[in-house]
């Protein structure tokens, strides 16, 4: 486990980025209002009060390894060459059909529901992250049919890079029970009762509609 001397805004949003959180879901989880969190991420060499440096020890300490580990990705000091690398998440948007997969995430305050992602590694390749990712968590077997491009996350900062994918073969079974509590085959036309359309990347609803 990675000891913090000192949190910065930067290792706050990182800690946020690992827990997977919305802005809003790490304010109240801290106790504190969005714009704070916000303000961390605008400038992340803010130190934030010693009351606050309280608050993130214990939410880190009590963190599972998932988080801890990923973490620790995402942490890395910007000097080091490996960071924008250790910053990216590889998503995949696996389509049957009419039908596409997704995951219902643990988090410690609530569940959401969200395509099946990954961590790309440094000098890893994001397109086999997307597809091993999927067959991990889910026990589903995939393919990249199309780049569907990236964005910085507007929740959490880290580079998304999406991909739809093409079902091979495979059930859906939950085979990531810390981190996620179902996996299931959603209709298209009901996704965005699943996640808002307003956090759902463009390029995604414009993919799904052609398929």
């Amino acid at each position: 486990m990675n000891v913090i001397d000192t949190w910065t805004g930067r290792t706050a949003c990182a800690l946020q980025a690992a827990l997977r959180m919305t802005n809003e879901g790490f304010a109240e989880h801290l106790g504190v209002a969005v714009r704070t969190v916000a303000g961390w991420h605008r400038s992340p060499d803010i130190v934030p009060r010693p009351e606050m440096q309280l608050a993130l020890d214990t939410i880190y300490e009590r963190a599972n390894e998932h988080v801890q580990r990923r973490f620790s990705l995402l942490s890395r000091p910007p000097e080091e060459p490996a960071q924008a690398q250790a910053l990216r998440v590889a998503i995949a948007v696996v389509v049957r059909h009419e039908e596409v997969l997704l995951v219902c995430r643990r988090g410690d305050d609530a569940l959401s529901w969200q395509f099946p992602a990954g961590m790309v590694k440094p000098g890893g390749s994001p397109e086999t992250v997307a597809v091993q990712e999927t067959l991990a968590e889910t026990g589903v077997h995939c393919a990249v049919r199309q780049h569907l491009g990236g964005r910085l996350h507007p929740s959490t900062g880290v580079l998304a890079e999406y991909f739809l994918c093409e079902h091979l073969t495979g059930e859906p079974s939950n085979r990531d029970t810390q981190e996620n509590v179902d996996v299931t085959w959603v209709p298209v036309a009901a996704l965005t009762r699943f996640i808002p359309a307003d956090r759902i990347f463009e390029p995604i609803l414009k993919a799904l509609e052609a398929a």
